[in-house]
């Protein structure tokens, strides 16, 4: 792995900057082959969604687990703030970074500055194109997930003509891979008669939805790029007299499971945001301490529709207090 500086640690003064929370134990110098003390982590989220913050729960949950020292950082959707956010972490003399992007165009040169300071690269959620320049990575394949939401559209559908409505997140990156995957799955019955983003922000999702009902009065179905997004397009179309549109969505939080219950949603894709930052810690410890493990992991996702909701996996780590 790529040499850092770790001989040279900052005064713990220094280490509690504004705007990034630490915790976990006391670094220690690391060994010859791979790191064999406590390490030090740091996590650079994309934004404050229920997905944003129950990875971020997880991440810092699984870093105390293993005795390593965790800084996050939040950057706020805004790809100039994650780039920041990284020169703050490499400042910091991490031994690693878990990187949850705003934008997969901004992985670039998030890498190239890691790199060039020495520190090693692990993402969650999305991958470039070219992995050799990243630890690893723990992913959602979302284009499954959008193709389970289109697969339960077609055989809910059965043949019959209908009409799609997609209600996207921020264009750029996990939302275009949600969507890819959902419009190619669709069956050829079905219409995509409206395409809008709705910035993973409720607010913004409720406006697009009602937009979206007037000018196609005849809607059978939507598919919304997360649950928080989905409640509020589920308002806006109850309002509008449109309570018989079935939302198709994605996450599998709490709430959304029970929206599946009293019929609010239709469907959700379960991938949950605990498994991921489970995952982004244990594995970035592995490959630092050179122990066998993959460099790609995924998260598993599934199909929930009420008939199943009472088994879905737990979207956020548990509250241990």
């Amino acid at each position: 792995m790529p040499e850092t500086a770790r001989a040279r640690r900052a005064p713990v003064a220094s280490l509690l900057a504004a705007g990034l929370v630490l915790s976990g134990c006391v670094f220690q110098q690391s060994g010859e082959a791979g790191i064999d003390g406590p390490i030090t982590l740091g996590f650079v989220n994309g934004g404050t969604t229920q997905f944003h913050t129950c990875l971020a729960e997880s991440v810092e949950q699984f870093a105390r687990y293993n005795r390593a020292r965790i800084y996050t950082a939040d950057s706020h959707q805004d790809a100039g703030t994650e780039l920041s956010n990284i020169d703050d972490m490499i400042g910091r003399e991490v031994d690693a970074l878990i990187i949850q992007t705003v934008n997969v165009d901004a992985l670039e040169d998030d890498i190239a500055k890691a790199k060039k300071a020495g520190v090693p690269v692990f993402l969650t959620s999305v991958l470039p194109e070219d992995t050799s320049d990243i630890l690893g990575a723990v992913v959602v394949d979302l284009k499954k997930v959008g193709a389970l939401d289109a697969q339960w559209i077609a055989r809910d559908a059965d043949g019959r003509s209908v009409q799609v409505g997609i209600v996207a997140g921020a264009p750029g990156a996990a939302s275009d891979l949600l969507v890819g995957g959902f419009t190619k799955a669709l069956p050829d019955s079905a219409e995509v008669v409206a395409d809008q983003p709705g910035m993973f922000d409720p607010a913004k999702a409720r406006q697009v939805a009602e937009d979206m009902i007037q000018a196609h009065p005849g809607l059978d179905y939507a598919f919304v790029a997360n649950e928080e997004m989905a409640f509020a397009v589920r308002k806006a179309f109850d309002a509008a007299g449109a309570g018989d549109v079935r939302i198709v969505t994605v996450n599998g939080t709490d709430e959304g499971l029970a929206a599946l219950k009293d019929g609010r949603f239709a469907a959700t894709v379960a991938n949950s945001a605990a498994d991921t930052g489970e995952l982004a810690v244990t594995n970035t410890i592995a490959m630092l301490r050179d122990e066998d493990t993959d460099k790609i992991a995924n998260t598993r996702v599934r199909l929930v529709t009420k008939r199943t909701a009472d088994t879905a996996p737990l979207y956020c780590p548990p509250d241990v207090g």
